[in-house]
């Protein structure tokens, strides 16, 4: 008899859910969580604030003897408070000095000979490139075309993906990653900067998606959370790391390169990078499928029943998912919309309150040690949460404490920073682990066909939320509440979306996307069984099993 294609998790049981061929897969994804962390945030710290004036030097012409502080109250105004203006100038003159002290200068234009800054400071994006006084925004935008190559990668990989494999396109991004990451550190003009990020932000995209799909198809459904979730805490810790490294390296270039080239350090692990069995099977690379889970019940020190293997063949027509299964078939579309928006508010959430790391008030060193160290415990606790209340009310109650948690700072005095930043670290714990439970949910709730092209499409949502983030925060100079109150009411309408999704705590991973029963008919089986119980199919000849993660 033929085992259907559920089937190939009977045989992974056989393999081990969790021994040391997973252990070492879920070590060796711990590379790249690293070095995505730093991408993500490296640039907070490349943009410190830097006392700056309009460059004057066109009185030394007139006048080459001046001090310091004589030139610059001979040639710039001053603000109410008595401090030179820093994106403004009296306008030259062709005066002689006795003239210009006689009589004061009185025309102000915009600096337009570029700007001073201190000599003692380290090169950053912002002295290097001016993106100060009517350049300033070029900061935010650029954060946001970093989230653009994140929406690109998801929208690139996720397909192609399902289409050549999870290993190959992992073994891609992470090359991407590292060289367009260490070319940064060369780039010579801002623009080309810019371009340069939207390729790491997609390279980053292929990362983490795929190695959430791999990780998923090969680990049991037990071990599941605490598999993805260590990738995550390991993305806090590279967090952590990105706070200390900053410190020290004040270089922008130098610590680029830092950042960015220890990823090459993945390639040293090539060989032992498994491909997904599951994916095999569906592509009807049986042969290459019985080799690859030979290999990891050698290294569990496990045996197959020959009997068992033998009997994995491929369908007579596989069917190969696309992202019109998502939208055709009625019970993913439910799950593909309600997945997208909230993926798109937990990355609007989660990118507001990382990206204003800065606007707390307190050291941004240490606000960032904070802001990653809060992680872990939050991603770890998901393991725990998951496991006691489930995917969806975990999701649910996460979204909305994370939402409100915003709206409150909306409503703090800016001169208590110290009670500004414990709400955001609350609400950036709330925003982690909300993060770590949808890329679980909806790693689970995809069949195996399109799971890549269903969380891709999932993130790309999250990526046009990222792009949106930096962009919102544009808004503070209207008021300085509208960015929070925006963050914190759009996770509020996600949490009440997901109250539609069903619970997927302890069932097996669908591998098709259920074209033999009506969803109706899936949906009154699975609640009427257990998790082990099976539905019988339509042929009448064999058992199928169906997984309540999709068909509801």
């Amino acid at each position: 008899m033929q085992l259907p294609m559920s089937g190939v998790g009977e045989i992974l049981k056989a393999v081990g859910d969790f021994g040391p061929f997973q252990k070492w897969l879920v070590a060796l994804t711990l590379i790249p969580c690293l070095s995505v962390a730093f991408h993500q945030f490296c640039q907070l710290f490349m943009v410190p604030h830097v006392p700056h004036h309009c460059d004057t030097s066109w009185i030394h012409a007139i006048a080459p003897n001046l001090t310091e502080e004589e030139q610059l109250n001979l040639t710039l105004p001053r603000d109410a408070d008595g401090e030179y203006e820093q994106c403004s100038m009296y306008s030259p003159v062709d005066w002689d000095l006795d003239s210009i002290v006689a009589y004061g200068l009185n025309a102000t234009e915009k600096c337009s000979s570029g700007w001073v800054y201190p000599s003692a400071q380290p090169p950053s994006l912002l002295t290097e490139f001016d993106l100060v006084c009517d350049r300033k925004d070029l900061n935010d935008i650029s954060q946001s075309i970093y989230m653009l190559g994140l929406f690109l990668g998801s929208m690139i990989f996720g397909p192609l993906s399902d289409r050549i494999g999870r290993r190959p396109v992992i073994l891609m991004s992470v090359f991407l990653q590292g060289l367009f990451g260490v070319g940064i550190a060369f780039v010579p003009h801002f623009y080309v900067y810019m371009a340069f990020r939207c390729v790491v932000g997609a390279s980053v995209s292929g990362i983490t998606i795929t190695i959430l799909s791999l990780a998923t198809e090969w680990i049991g459904v037990s071990s599941r959370p605490k598999a993805v979730l260590t990738s995550h805490c390991c993305f806090a810790i590279g967090q952590m790391i990105l706070a200390g490294l900053s410190y020290g390296i004040r270089n922008w270039r130098l610590l680029e390169i830092a950042g960015s080239a220890p990823i090459f350090a993945f390639f040293f692990f090539i060989r032992v990078l498994p491909e997904s069995a599951r994916w095999l099977v569906t592509k009807g690379r049986i042969e290459e499928a019985k080799k690859v889970l030979q290999k990891a019940a050698s290294v569990n020190k496990r045996t197959i029943p020959p009997g068992l293997l033998e009997q994995l063949k491929p369908e007579k027509q596989t069917k190969s998912g696309s992202a019109l299964d998502l939208f055709r078939k009625k019970h993913l579309r439910k799950v593909t919309l309600i997945m997208s928006c909230a993926w798109f508010v937990n990355s609007f959430v989660y990118y507001g309150l990382s990206l204003n790391v800065t606007n707390f008030g307190l050291d941004i060193y240490l606000t960032q040690l904070a802001f990653g160290a809060v992680e872990i415990p939050a991603r770890a606790s998901c393991i725990f949460l998951l496991q006691w209340f489930g995917r969806r009310k975990t999701q649910i109650a996460l979204l909305l404490l994370s939402g409100l948690v915003c709206l409150i700072i909306t409503g703090i005095p800016e001169d208590q920073p110290v009670v500004t930043t414990i709400l955001a670290i609350i609400g950036k714990f709330a925003a982690s682990a909300s993060f770590s439970t949808s890329y679980i949910y909806s790693a689970e709730l995809f069949p195996t066909v399109v799971r890549q092209t269903g969380v891709g499409l999932c993130s790309m949502l999250g990526r046009v939320a990222g792009i949106m983030a930096p962009l919102i925060r544009l808004l503070e100079q209207y008021h300085r509440a509208i960015p929070m109150a925006i963050f914190g009411s759009t996770p509020v309408v996600g949490a009440l979306l997901c109250i539609l999704l069903p619970e997927t705590r302890g069932t097996e991973l669908a591998d098709d996307t259920g074209d033999s029963q009506r969803p109706a008919e899936v949906c009154a089986n699975a609640n009427s069984s257990s998790e082990n119980e099976h539905v019988k199919g339509k042929d009448g000849d064999q058992d199928k099993e169906y997984s309540q993660s999709t068909h509801f």
